[in-house]
C-alpha cells in the first residue's frame, strides 16, 4: 500500500522576479514566476512573443545537447531543467513563468537561488487534491553506457553514479530520497560544471557564451579554475541528480517511483520518461488522500 502526503496541490503565495544572463545564449533575460490555478503545472510564457505559452511538458522537448531545450511552434526555451527542479523541490505545483527571452538565467549555476526565492515567497495550498504518477512497472532506457531506469516506490528518490577521469570526480555516487526538506539541504546548492577542453567546441556551436566561473564549475586537466571550493565533495553527482529532478519534471506532476542513473545526461532523461509514457500499465495517476 503507498503512502501518500496528505496535501493539495500548491503554487506561489506572490510572484518572484529575477534577471540573469543565460548560461549559452549569453542573453540578458528577465523571469516572473506567478501564481497559477490548480492542475495547470508549470507554462512558460514568452512575454516578448505575444505571451506565447509553451507547457513544461515531455511532449515539448526539443534538442538535449548540454541543457534541456523545449519548442512548440517553432519558439525555443532553453535550459529550464535548473528552475524547475527548484519549483519539484520546493512542492510546487503550479506556476506561470514569464520570461523575454529565449533562456531562462543561469544564477549561479545552481537551483538554490530559484529555491530560496520560492521558499521565502511562500506557497499556499489550493482546493484540488495533489496528483501524483505511480510508477507501476519498471521501464529501462540504455544507450551505449548511459543507462536509466525507473521502477515502482512509495515515495521519489534516484540513484544516481557518474565517472569521469577527472581527479576531483572520478567515480561518484548518490542516493536521493525527496522528503521534508531534503532537496534544500542535499542537492539545490551544488553547480554546474564543465571542462575547459570542451570550451572551444561549445563556443564554436554558439553554447556556454555565458559560462563563467560566476556560473559554473569550470574544470582543467587535474583541477579546477574556480577559486571558490566546492560546495560539497561530490557536488558533481548531486548536480547530476537536480538535472534529473528538473527533467523528470517535464511529465507534469510529482512521481512515486525510483529512478536509477548511470552515466545518464538530458537527452537520456527525457528519453526515458517519454519510452515510460508510452509504455501500457507503466504508471497511473493517483491523488493524495
Amino acid at each position: 500500500m503507498s503512502i501518500y502526503i496528505d496535501m493539495n496541490q500548491t503554487t506561489l503565495a506572490n510572484s518572484i522576479q529575477i534577471s540573469g544572463i543565460g548560461l549559452h545564449t549569453g542573453v540578458d533575460v528577465n523571469l516572473k514566476l506567478k501564481p497559477a490555478p490548480e492542475n495547470t503545472g508549470y507554462i512558460f510564457v514568452r512575454t516578448d512573443l505575444d505571451n506565447f505559452e509553451i507547457p513544461a511538458s515531455v511532449e515539448f522537448v526539443g534538442h538535449c545537447s548540454y541543457a534541456t531545450t523545449l519548442v512548440r511552434r517553432g519558439v525555443v526555451l532553453s535550459t529550464c531543467e535548473h528552475l524547475l527542479s527548484a519549483l519539484r523541490g520546493a512542492g510546487i505545483d503550479n506556476c506561470f513563468i514569464e520570461l523575454d527571452n529565449i533562456e531562462i538565467p543561469i544564477l549561479d549555476g545552481s537551483s538554490e537561488n530559484f529555491y530560496d526565492l520560492i521558499l521565502n515567497t511562500g506557497k499556499v495550498e489550493q482546493d484540488a487534491p495533489k496528483r501524483f504518477l505511480q510508477v507501476l512497472q519498471k521501464v529501462d532506457f540504455v544507450q551505449d553506457d548511459r543507462k536509466m531506469s525507473i521502477e515502482p516506490a512509495d515515495r521519489f528518490e534516484i540513484d544516481c553514479v557518474i565517472d569521469f577521469k577527472h581527479p576531483f570526480i572520478n567515480r561518484q555516487t548518490f542516493h536521493f530520497v525527496a522528503d521534508n526538506g531534503s532537496y534544500g539541504r542535499e542537492i539545490a546548492s551544488a553547480r554546474t560544471f564543465g571542462f575547459t577542453h570542451e570550451i572551444d567546441t561549445l563556443r564554436k556551436a554558439n553554447l556556454a557564451l555565458g559560462g563563467s566561473l560566476d556560473n559554473a564549475i569550470v574544470l582543467t586537466g587535474d583541477g579546477m579554475l574556480n577559486e571558490t571550493p566546492l560546495r560539497f565533495d561530490d557536488e558533481f553527482v548531486r548536480h547530476k541528480i537536480l538535472d534529473i529532478i528538473g527533467d523528470v519534471a517535464l511529465v507534469g506532476m510529482p512521481i512515486l517511483g525510483k529512478i536509477t542513473a548511470e552515466k545518464s545526461g538530458h537527452a537520456v532523461h527525457a528519453a526515458l520518461m517519454s519510452k515510460m509514457l508510452k509504455t501500457d500499465g507503466a504508471w497511473e495517476i493517483v491523488e493524495s488522500k
